[in-house]
């Protein structure tokens, strides 16, 4: 009978753990360094350092361009769309958000934020009508909203006070996502926190996590959900790579509550988590600057499937295939299923 039980779990650890890497294929290199992707068009889209902002076609990747959004060398970290249009914010002041034409690829600056302290970590798109992009505070320690409605942008206006030393990561343009009724909003360094908006109401809660946090290097760097209930935050400690304490959790119930999983039995500090879409959840990849792993059980184990390093973001293309890119390169992974 033993014998019998133990077969069974081998198989079933087999099959937890089927998930492999077939290949990894460079399809740009560039001195740039990459936290910021989209696909549009059976291509995927990058901004980066040295203002520079491009594509690469997944079909035919000899097929690429790349301009220059500015004459300064600004650093993006964000890039965002809708129907017509990429949208592209540098970090640190002035904070420019650029349009990009989808059809000529003109640009235009439509908003700048002229705040000492304006730090842009991410920028989301809920719809084409609707978007948001979250900055470190000023000294006032109030959440810091921009808010895209209806082809404008502005501030969002709220009274919601962050803890001192609480920010973001600027990582891989992660820690904002949505689904059906909420955007959620994931804060690292001395205090590491989901902030959830009600898109109907316009409503902000604030939840505290089990996070690793409490240095200004340590929290949530990436986030994301499968459903307006099921959600994974990931992150750690960059200046502690190895260190995999309290770095992955997952929440069940919309943000409010959190359940760290994995402690002390992943690969390490994690920049970008995507959900694997059509998994609702169960299907989980992960890039960190020396780590691509993989969950095949909603977050509760993982195995790391590659040792390539230098990767910062991910992007799903289809059921096996993912896009990762970061220092210097772009590359797309397939899986074996």
């Amino acid at each position: 009978m033993k014998k019998i039980i133990s077969i069974v779990l081998l198989s079933v650890g087999m099959n937890i753990f089927s998930q492999q890497v077939k290949s990894i294929e460079t399809i740009l290199n560039d001195k740039i360094s990459i936290r910021a992707l989209e696909v549009y068009d059976h291509k995927v889209w990058y901004s980066g350092t040295d203002s520079k902002f491009g594509f690469v076609d997944l079909k035919d990747p000899k097929k690429q361009k790349q301009i220059r959004l500015s004459e300064d060398k600004l650093q993006f970290r964000t890039l965002a769309q809708d129907k017509n249009a990429f949208y592209a914010i540098n970090i640190e002041s002035p904070a420019r958000f650029f349009k990009i034409d989808k059809k000529d690829l003109r640009s235009q600056i439509v908003f700048t934020d002229t705040a000492k302290t304006a730090f842009y970590d991410a920028l989301h798109f809920v719809n084409d009508r609707l978007a948001y992009t979250f900055s470190d505070a000023d000294r006032d320690h109030l959440l810091k909203l921009a808010v895209y409605r209806n082809g404008k942008w502005g501030m969002f206006n709220n009274d919601l006070i962050l803890n001192d030393g609480e920010a973001a990561f600027a990582a891989s343009n992660t820690n904002i996502c949505s689904a059906k009724n909420y955007v959620w909003i994931a804060t690292g360094g001395k205090a590491s926190r989901i902030v959830r908006l009600n898109t109907d109401n316009n409503k902000l809660e604030v939840f505290n996590t089990p996070f690793i946090q409490g240095e200004s290097s340590q929290g949530i760097y990436s986030i994301d959900f499968s459903s307006d209930r099921f959600g994974i935050a990931a992150g750690g400690d960059y200046t502690r790579q190895d260190a995999n304490i309290n770095n992955i959790a997952t929440t069940s119930d919309g943000g409010e509550t959190w359940q760290i999983q994995a402690s002390g039995q992943n690969a390490g500090y994690i920049t970008c988590v995507k959900i694997k879409p059509g998994s609702k959840g169960k299907e989980i990849v992960a890039v960190g600057d020396r780590h691509i792993s993989y969950s095949q059980d909603f977050g509760k184990t993982w195995k790391k499937i590659s040792d390539e390093k230098g990767f910062f973001v991910c992007q799903w293309i289809d059921g096996n295939t993912i896009v990762v890119a970061g220092k210097d390169r772009i590359a797309v992974m397939k899986l074996e299923l």
